[in-house]
């Protein structure tokens, strides 16, 4: 699961960015200019966890495939209407790892109640740990929230009441 060396980073976003990245195949994701030291440190290998604001869930992981660049192409966008004019101009291509989807979510509460960086924050306020567009989390909390993703893809999704 986890790799020596390897870092892991949780995207916060929108559903609305998350479908944006989803429509690209989840090979490209940007990172907003104000953490453009976090965006240098991302290399080959690293892992991306999803999680969507208004959810408060976990929606997908994607591999790191190439070291950060610079990009003004307008593809995700800022729900606050003062940063309306924000670029996530540092991008890094990835690839897909597991996509539960906005259907398939994870609950984020109580993974982040285990985890060791959200932990930081009182239990009451565990969100907090989730504000902002990306945060590094350790090997460890990276292993609880792929747990919890490899188990919800492995529950068969319910075709209806109608199930002939």
């Amino acid at each position: 699961m986890a790799e020596p060396g390897q870092n892991h980073w949780i995207i916060v976003g929108s559903p609305d960015n998350f479908r944006r990245t989803a429509e690209l195949g989840f090979t490209l994701q940007g990172i907003k200019s104000r953490h453009r030291k976090k965006a240098e440190r991302m290399a080959a290998g690293d892992k991306l966890v999803y999680y969507l604001t208004g959810r408060k869930a976990f929606a997908a992981v994607a591999t790191i495939e190439s070291p950060f660049f610079e990009s003004t192409e307008r593809i995700w966008t800022s729900n606050d209407p003062k940063k309306a004019a924000e670029e996530y101009p540092f991008r890094v291509r990835i690839s897909p790892d597991l996509i539960l989807g906005e259907e398939g979510v994870v609950p984020a509460e109580p993974i982040a109640r285990r985890m060791v960086y959200a932990a930081k924050w009182p239990a009451a306020n565990w969100t907090l740990a989730f504000q902002g567009n990306v945060h590094e989390i350790g090997p460890a909390d990276y292993a609880l929230i792929h747990e919890a993703m490899e188990a919800a893809a492995r529950v068969p999704a319910t075709v209806g009441h109608d199930q002939r």
